[in-house]
């Protein structure tokens, strides 16, 4: 984890955005937002691109129209990974208060024509959450950064699980803090570099799920490198596989696949 994450007011589910939820944290203080953030990528089947074009052609209209359809509720951002992984086509980068919202997408995909010939190799699940470290770097960051999301003002993602050894939670939290200032000093080094960082403790195999926007590459190329120069590197056990992901329309992600 590096930099912290930029927050805004919440719109409103009919902007698409989540709508407001959460526990007060005492009384008369305002709720804090926690939101359920799924990375769920797909694979085409080459087996579809041999069919005949009609049936592509009506596979990809029903398709379309549901990416299109107005949605309350749930930020669903598309993203191309053609070309980039050999494993993954497109990922699909959902933001909303219910993990409902996410079930009830796949079972729509899952019977569209389209998704006869799709299948899911990863998916990743997590929650936004107070930051457990305070940036001393950064001005505008409180312990509520990283309750909230918004995303999708970059052209690209790097998207990784990641986990920490079990030594690094037994150590001091004084520690663990002086580590992290000097982990947060450098990644603050890079502006063009936005961190999104989503925990995943006991929902899935990992710890937490970053997910990087630039429209810099080299930026976070270069962010990486210095990271592992850091003592908080020693204790990452785990940090792959890595996405490199373009967000575009579903539309252009269609095109590249047949």
């Amino acid at each position: 984890m590096t930099q912290s994450s930029s927050t805004s007011s919440p719109a409103q589910a009919s902007s698409g955005r989540p709508a407001t939820s959460g526990q007060p944290q005492s009384s008369g203080a305002p709720a804090i937002q926690r939101q359920f953030v799924s990375f769920a990528y797909f694979k085409l089947d080459p087996a579809f691109r041999r069919l005949g074009d009609h049936d592509k052609f009506q596979a990809r209209s029903e398709f379309l129209a549901f990416f299109q359809a107005p949605r309350q509720g749930m930020m669903c951002l598309t993203y191309s990974t053609v070309g980039l992984k050999a494993d993954v086509d497109f990922m699909l980068w959902r933001i909303s208060l219910s993990a409902d919202d996410f079930m009830a997408q796949n079972q729509l995909i899952n019977k569209s024509r389209l998704g006869a010939y799709l299948t899911m190799p990863f998916s990743y699940l997590a929650m936004t959450k107070r930051s457990m470290y305070i940036d001393k770097v950064d001005p505008f960051h409180t312990a509520e950064s990283r309750t909230q999301i918004i995303p999708g003002k970059r052209k690209y993602l790097f998207v990784y699980p990641f986990v920490k050894t079990r030594e690094w939670y037994l150590l001091p939290p004084e520690q663990r803090q002086e580590i992290m200032d000097v982990h947060i000093r450098i990644g603050n080094k890079y502006p063009s570099v936005k961190l999104n960082t989503t925990y995943s403790f006991g929902l899935d195999d990992q710890d937490f799920v970053v997910a990087f926007e630039t429209d810099e590459p080299k930026d976070f190329l270069d962010l990486v490198m210095d990271m592992r120069e850091t003592q908080s590197s020693k204790y990452t056990q785990r940090d792959t596989p890595i996405y490199t992901c373009v967000q575009m329309p579903m539309a252009n992600i269609l095109d590249q696949l047949f």
